[in-house]
C-alpha cells in the first residue's frame, strides 16, 4: 500500500511538467498548421501554386488525423492524462475563444485558401 501511494504521488509530481511539455507540442503544431493556412493565399497571390498545394497537402494530413480521431487532436487525450481541466484551452497554449473556435475559424480560412488558389490557378 505504501508503495502504491509513493508511485502515485510521483506520478503526480510530475504531471505539471508533463501536461506543460504536451501543450508546449500541441502549441508548436498548431501554429506549424496555422501558418500553412494563413500562408496559403500568400502563396497563390504570388502564383506560387507549388508552394500552395504543398501547403494544402500539409493541413490535409493534419484533417485527416482530426477526422480519424473524432475531430479531437491526438494531443489533447494525451494532456488529459495530466489535469481534471477541461477548458477549451486546458491542452494548449492558445486563448479560450481561439481555442473553443479553432476548427470554425481556421477551417473557414483553410476553404478559403483553397478556392482563393483554385480561383488564382484557374486565371494564370
Amino acid at each position: 500500500m505504501g508503495q502504491a501511494i509513493r508511485t502515485c504521488s510521483r506520478v503526480n509530481s510530475r504531471a505539471p511538467a508533463a501536461l506543460r511539455a504536451v501543450k508546449v507540442v500541441h502549441t508548436l503544431a498548431w501554429a506549424i498548421f496555422a501558418g500553412c493556412i494563413v500562408a496559403l493565399p500568400v502563396a497563390a497571390w504570388r502564383r506560387r501554386i507549388d508552394v500552395a498545394v504543398l501547403l494544402i497537402g500539409i493541413v490535409l494530413v493534419e484533417v485527416l488525423i482530426l477526422l480519424a480521431n473524432r475531430f479531437r487532436c491526438p494531443l489533447t487525450a494525451v494532456a488529459a492524462r495530466y489535469t481534471q481541466d477541461r477548458s477549451d484551452n486546458f491542452d494548449i497554449y492558445l486563448p479560450v475563444f481561439v481555442a473553443r473556435y479553432n476548427k470554425q475559424i481556421f477551417g473557414t480560412l483553410f476553404v478559403a485558401g483553397i478556392l482563393f488558389t483554385v480561383f488564382i490557378w484557374q486565371s494564370m
